[in-house]
């Protein structure tokens, strides 16, 4: 019987809810938190100078011109965010079979970073070490005659670019590529160069994933890849042990961070990683999760704010230490505002 009718109910002596009923009480008690200091926004950057272009399939992303691209990034040291990745548009006419735009000192996204490291030297630059905005068919390495995607000699440029970044002032590579042994021979090739502080983000478990669209648009190298795939070089989403392999090979090799990608999807993965690991782990909360945000709340189906703070949480709770993020402005935003 209820106590109210003078009998004393056979409550347990535990109630979790006690902790959760005021908001201070939560706030002792809580586990995880969303800050500035876990975010990387991505940028894509293009030719010219005050150019904006829309990402048709990821509202509210822009290519940006280098100029306006330094803009972007002294307003975002401003919010706390520690660093951002850049990804360039390259024009169709200057890709090549051996992608030998990649290492060019006068390229694009070399400009870029001698830009933002002179406007903005404490905000981390990270780029993107892969060949796909570079080579005419899209895929992240060099082709073969029967269309498959070499491996050594891919390492080989790619080892060209990390340098070629290095050199320009990057303080992060990340090889995205998934070629085998790339990490150790970028690692080699930044130690015998004297580039010894440039660290390694690996993308050491990178899938292959369908929710990658919206970047092959904004990178341009959709129409390029057509109905190819890159299942011979990165991951099968069916498989968990095969990206600890892969990890303690690039963490052997010289990497000092490691990246899961895609992100909300592979959590599972970032867990496992960091369990095992115990080093810093990031995870990669890719255009196609992004575009889904976007698109549900744009039918007013979310609440597209309270969505991506409950994203973000998620990957802190599952062990990212950070997180790249086309939402990491807002966020970072969302914080400073209250």
């Amino acid at each position: 019987m209820n106590a109210h009718y003078g009998v004393r109910a056979p409550y347990p002596g535990n109630r979790p809810r006690r902790m959760r009923r005021d908001a201070f009480s939560r706030n002792l008690m809580r586990e995880n938190q969303v800050t500035a200091h876990m975010l990387i926004q991505p940028y894509f950057v293009i030719e010219g100078q005050n150019r904006r272009e829309p990402v048709i399939s990821m509202p509210g992303i822009e290519r940006l011109s280098v100029d306006l691209l330094v803009e972007a990034a002294v307003a975002l040291a401003a919010l706390g965010v520690p660093a951002i990745v850049l990804f360039p548009l390259t024009d169709p006419s200057t890709k090549t079979d051996d992608c030998r735009g990649a290492w060019d000192d006068q390229g694009l996204v070399q400009r870029a970073i001698r830009a933002l490291k002179s406007a903005v030297p404490e905000l981390g630059v990270i780029t993107d070490v892969a060949l796909d905005p570079y080579s005419p068919h899209g895929h992240d390495g060099l082709m073969n005659g029967e269309g498959y995607i070499i491996n050594d000699e891919t390492v080989a440029a790619l080892v060209k670019q990390a340098l070629s970044h290095a050199e320009a002032g990057a303080d992060v590579v990340a090889p995205s590529d998934m070629m085998d042994g790339r990490i150790g021979a970028i690692r080699e090739a930044l130690e015998a160069n004297n580039h010894h502080h440039t660290r390694i983000l690996s993308y050491a478990a990178k899938y292959a994933s369908s929710f990658y669209g919206p970047f092959k648009d904004a990178v341009g190298t959709a129409a390029a890849f057509g109905k190819s795939n890159k299942n011979s070089y990165q991951m099968d989403p069916a498989n968990s042990n095969e990206a600890m392999h892969e990890i303690a090979a690039d963490l052997q090799e010289g990497a000092d961070m490691i990246m899961v990608k895609p992100g909300l999807p592979y959590l599972d993965i970032v867990r496992r990683a960091r369990d095992t690991f115990a080093v810093p782990t990031y995870a990669y909360h890719v255009s196609g999760e992004y575009a889904m945000i976007k698109a549900a709340a744009a039918q007013g189906w979310i609440d597209e704010k309270a969505i991506v703070m409950e994203s973000m949480m998620a990957f802190r709770r599952a062990g990212c230490d950070a997180v790249l993020t086309y939402y990491a402005a807002d966020v970072a935003g969302w914080l400073k505002s209250g």
